[in-house]
């Protein structure tokens, strides 16, 4: 609980700093996840620079990016009624995540240092498992996301969701 209250001051005190870097370090938790429980790597085989590529693409990108797509959302579709969270939902899945996942994918490529054309065939492969994928896990947690908890707290509790999503991510992701 000591922990849990530590976070909320800090969040009041940073709010995006805090969001940013919790996006960072579970999109490095989700990295470890994946390298250890699904690839199998154990510690000899675990790519450190990997697993700081995601925590760079979680503050530099996933952070940023969906911190500020909340924003924009409420600013869009203010309030939190059922109807307004179902709004919400929708454009957040419909026209939101396609265009993440389809950012998100080529610039894991490029930063382990694809070919454009080998990172637009990876593109290519990956994106509509991911995408499906996506619609499985995010609709019912996007919903409850936005119909219960606070602006300044849907990203943390989007990415603690998300650790098994980064997890896939990265799999997916790292995945030749």
């Amino acid at each position: 609980m000591a922990l849990w209250r530590a976070y909320q001051r800090a969040l009041t005190v940073h709010p995006w700093k805090v969001q940013v870097l919790t996006a960072g370090s579970l999109m490095g938790l989700g990295d470890i996840i994946s390298q250890q429980l699904v690839e199998k790597r154990g510690l000899r085989g675990h790519q450190t620079g990997r697993t700081l590529t995601m925590a760079f693409l979680g503050c530099g990108f996933v952070g940023p990016v969906v911190g500020g797509w909340y924003r924009v959302l409420d600013r869009l579709i203010p309030g939190t009624a059922k109807a307004d969270a179902l709004k919400k939902m929708l454009l957040d899945q419909g026209g939101f995540a396609p265009c993440f996942l389809g950012c998100f994918l080529p610039l894991v490529g490029a930063l382990n240092g694809l070919s454009a054309q080998d990172n637009w065939a990876k593109l290519r492969r990956d994106y509509p498992d991911a995408l499906l994928t996506n619609y499985y896990l995010w609709p019912a947690v996007q919903l409850a996301n936005f119909y219960l908890v606070p602006l300044h707290y849907r990203l943390a509790v989007v990415q603690c969701v998300a650790v098994i999503w980064n997890s896939y991510l990265s799999w997916k992701a790292h995945r030749l």
